[in-house]
């Protein structure tokens, strides 16, 4: 199987796709159970900020019958380690919205341990709000020795909280929890390193020498003595306990490695500031900025994290070749990592709306990249079965098909009869757009009432023109009321063009697209950078 992404469920996309012990590394930045609901912010021409928003997902967890039987299947498993602690944990908690929360993690959790290789390790990014909880839930499912690292990221800078009357310190770190899949084996980690500070040059390598190499002097007598098992030998005059047999004394002084600052001194050993690493990165993470308003990488997602964080988990925990998962991708920072640094990679995501944006990103920043998009239709049963299931998520579907970006949200009346919309060119200069309103119909009742309303919200909005996206085969009425609305001058269309337009689900999966001019991408998420390298990936067996 090639790279893919997979629209769904992941608790049901692993299970039905995922095989055992395929994964080497798992990085999940799951909701963090904040009661906080998250908008995505569309860009408009010109990089200024849309009125256009939609909520992206409601970062709540209530007790329910999806969590109740969350909970069942963890109780009735084979895993009997996470079932006896997730019961505690209820009666603990009692059924509330951390319950809620726990249970749908712990389902998941198992699933992510089963399909984890024994070098694999699994990365967990949460905040305090239920870190805790998590790491026990975690110590269940993979065992408390599995336990590797507990890492803080500062997320943010400090905040003012207290200027609003705030009686806690300013939250300012996210955190990360690192296990590994088994006690017994090495888990896959490379040593990520940062460059020294200028201080910390200038004070431990202070020396340069003709060729230009920066240099220290680092003391070579073993710490303890006999005591510690050092040798004692003479060099250069000197005797002392030392932290080299003579042997490798011998080769150091030979390739002019030892140096006797003057007659008499202890030798010490030359060290060169080009053959060293680095600091080794530790626990704490502090040299990673989040992306504010004006990064480049911001592509205007809520909960987006920095490349330069994934980047680091992949390059330790991970070598190329390898297979990268991440079962709520979200906007796909993991998976573009992971084809940057020329890792195999499995993104899955439960909304359309990230699917789309993670297509988009991933071409954008590797125009030749070749990946498999699951879970979306790919015929008109597959629409069908979609719009029955979850109409928002139909629609956010349906916008895609004609580049446009989804305006309506889940709550009723919210999207003012717009479901879409797509900016197109009318001047040669930046800027010189005009907005086409996108509106679709999931059900087999359509008419020609939907064509006047959609007239009437074109001429209220001021936009240019209106597409009218159908499941259903549309009446020669709506044809009709279609035809007239009459035809709109856009330049560089060198000829008419409807202002109001249908097309069918099943036009549009057969490849028709609508007849606007200059349809590229001049709203919607901001386009992601271009890569310079990516590694290529081939087919992979899962």
């Amino acid at each position: 199987m090639a790279n893919a992404l997979y629209y769904g469920d992941n608790l049901q996309v692993l299970r039905e796709h995922i095989r055992d012990e395929s994964i080497d590394l798992i990085y999940l930045d799951p909701p963090f159970n904040s009661n906080a609901t998250y908008n995505v912010l569309f860009r408009a021409p010109g990089g200024k900020g849309s009125e256009a928003q939609i909520e992206a997902f409601e970062d709540t967890w209530h007790w329910g019958e999806a969590a109740a039987a969350a909970f069942d299947a963890v109780i009735r498993g084979s895993h009997t380690d996470a079932a006896t602690m997730l019961r505690a944990m209820r009666s603990f908690l009692g059924e509330n919205d951390m319950m809620a929360y726990l249970a749908m993690m712990a389902v998941r959790l198992i699933e992510l341990h089963r399909v984890l290789k024994p070098t694999g390790s699994l990365y967990l990014h949460c905040d305090p709000t239920a870190s805790h909880y998590l790491k026990v839930l975690l110590d269940a499912v993979f065992g408390v020795e599995c336990f590797v690292n507990e890492v803080s990221w500062k997320r943010t800078s400090a905040k003012s909280d207290f200027v609003q009357g705030a009686t806690h310190f300013p939250r300012v770190r996210d955190v990360l929890l690192r296990y590994k899949r088994e006690v017994r084996q090495r888990c896959t980690f490379n040593q990520p390193f940062t460059a020294y500070d200028e201080t910390y040059l200038l004070s431990k390598y202070p020396h340069v020498d003709t060729a230009g190499r920066r240099y220290g002097l680092w003391d070579m007598t073993g710490p303890g003595g006999a005591a510690k098992g050092n040798p004692s030998y003479e060099v250069m005059g000197v005797t002392r306990f030392w932290r080299y047999s003579r042997e490798k004394m011998s080769e150091l002084i030979a390739a002019g490695r030892v140096i006797q600052p003057k007659p008499g001194a202890v030798p010490r050993l030359k060290r060169f500031l080009d053959e060293q690493k680095g600091v080794p990165v530790g626990d704490d993470w502090d040299d990673i900025d989040p992306i504010n308003s004006q990064a480049q990488e911001r592509l205007g997602y809520p909960t987006q994290k920095p490349l330069a964080l994934l980047e680091r988990i992949i390059a330790a925990s991970s070598n190329p070749g390898d297979v990268v998962l991440d079962p709520f991708c979200g906007c796909g920072t993991a998976v573009h990592a992971a084809h940057k640094l020329g890792r195999h990679w499995l993104g899955i995501d439960i909304t359309h709306l990230a699917i789309s944006l993670i297509e988009r990103r991933l071409k954008d920043a590797f125009p030749d990249i070749a990946f498999e998009v699951h879970g979306t239709p790919k015929d008109l049963e597959g629409a069908r079965d979609l719009a029955q299931r979850d109409k928002h998520q139909f629609q956010w579907w349906a916008v895609s098909l004609v580049d446009a970006v989804p305006q309506a949200g889940r709550k009723k009346g919210a999207d003012r009869g717009i479901d879409g919309i797509r900016f197109v060119q009318v001047g040669p200069k930046a800027g010189e757009v005009e907005r086409v309103i996108v509106s679709v119909k999931g059900g087999e009742n359509v008419g020609v009432k939907d064509i006047r309303d959609l007239r009437g919200t074109v001429e209220r909005e001021g936009a240019i023109a209106g597409l009218f996206l159908t499941l259903a085969e549309p009446t020669r009425d709506m044809k009709r009321e279609a035809a007239a609305a009459g035809t709109v001058e856009i330049p560089f269309a060198h000829r008419p063009v409807g202002r109001i337009q249908i097309y069918t689900i099943a036009e549009l999966l057969a490849g028709m697209r609508p007849d606007l001019p200059g349809l590229g991408r001049h709203e919607g998420f901001k386009r992601a950078p271009r890569e310079k390298r990516a590694g290529q990936q081939g087919a992979l067996e899962l």
